[in-house]
């Protein structure tokens, strides 16, 4: 008998996790780092937290997460959706979302056909929220296999790919109720050998009704007012998170780029879309850059943020999902300027030593990206 099973409760709309009153027993939850996945899972282990509602399997949060995901995806018991996600789930992304638990058994039906040898390697897991209240995860994903199925993507390639993807939940007993994922298609499509531009057009048509417009504009500045030079940091539950949405919006929003020196070590390294790599605070003050080249209007967002302790590395591990709206006007790795809308949804997975970036793994879908500049008016 699961934890549900054993008194009956009536369910209250749970709060947005990140305003509860904190993680609960944060120092006795695994961590996901340099743990093999035998030991973060294993048979019988005791509760380390408390998790009201929950499967009696898990025994925090993390395991719930690594160990479900490894459960549907890399045992095929795809079923398990129907008792870990709720009916009415909603799954956003960066063009689009899915509104109902079927079709999330759908797509997962569909994507291990056109993948059938991909295994997706848990590399960490940043959380906060409490069992009262709800979960919120953010799920750091390294995947890779073989292209062996016909899909969306045309005809099996036969090829091998290796692409990262962050899954961020929001959960309340035991079942995911609404969730964001952020895949590197872009990377695996060029890893293929296929054609990302004739599979953004493809995504584009795929999209009937929608229209370039339906996407917004941005609210950096209003009329002839600079942007805010102070901004909101009611989802930060430290001070630490508080100083990073700081920075953040002096970066993208008032385009302070030199914060960047401030906010990551001179070692600092960062993966981003395509497995490409950046090093130093040169290199990822020129990708900032890149990116506000190809839409200088936007507007940056910060919509999540949770930190948890890396008690084996040292520091700290911060998940943040953002997202920025402006117009696709200057060059760049889109193509040429088309004016049409665009909204990027991004994740971003940090590790802080001594109050600065050390790594990080900063991911948006530059194929859904790319698919928003076909649009029609």
């Amino acid at each position: 008998m699961t934890d549900s099973e054993s008194k009956p409760k009536t369910r209250a709309a749970p709060r947005d996790p990140q305003r509860s009153t904190g993680p609960q027993a944060a120092d006795d939850v695994v961590q996901v780092e340099k743990h093999d996945y035998t030991a973060l899972t294993p048979a019988n282990a005791p509760r380390r937290q408390p998790m009201q509602g929950f499967d009696p399997e898990y025994a925090d949060i993390v395991d719930y997460i690594v160990r479900c995901t490894h459960r549907i995806w890399d045992e095929r018991d795809v079923g398990l959706i129907d008792t870990h996600y709720t009916h009415n789930c909603i799954v956003n992304y960066t063009l689009g979302a899915s509104h109902t638990r079927e079709q999330v058994v759908e797509g997962t039906i569909q994507r291990l056909a056109e993948f059938p040898e991909r295994r997706g390697m848990a590399y960490q897991v940043i959380w906060n929220g409490n069992d009262r209240d709800g979960f919120y995860t953010s799920h750091l994903v390294c995947g890779s296999g073989l292209h062996l199925g016909p899909g969306p993507w045309g005809a099996p390639t036969g090829k091998r790919f290796v692409a990262w993807t962050i899954a961020d939940c929001m959960i309340f007993e035991n079942k995911i109720y609404r969730e964001w994922i952020v895949r590197d298609s872009m990377g695996m499509i060029l890893q293929l050998g296929l054609d990302g531009d004739a599979i953004a057009r493809a995504m584009a048509e795929a999209h009937v009704g929608m229209k370039a417009e339906d996407i917004g504009t941005s609210e950096r500045a209003l009329g002839q007012t600079p942007p805010r030079e102070s901004c909101d940091t009611s989802i930060a539950s430290s001070d630490m998170e508080a100083d990073i949405i700081r920075a953040l919006h002096a970066i993208w929003n008032r385009r302070m780029f030199g914060g960047v020196r401030k906010l990551y070590s001179e070692r600092a390294t960062v993966t981003i879309p395509c497995n490409r790599k950046l090093y130093g605070p040169g290199q990822i003050v020129g990708h900032v850059i890149d990116i506000m080249a190809m839409m200088p209007d936007a507007e940056f967002a910060c919509d999540h943020i949770a930190t948890v302790p890396a008690s084996i590395e040292g520091g700290m591990k911060v998940a943040v999902r953002w997202s920025l709206r402006g117009r696709h006007k200057g060059y760049g790795r889109l193509g040429a300027p088309t004016g049409k809308p665009l909204y990027m949804l991004g994740m971003t997975h940090m590790h802080i030593v001594d109050g600065k970036i050390v790594e990080e793994f900063m991911l948006y879908d530059e194929l859904a990206l790319k698919a928003q500049t076909y649009l029609p008016r």
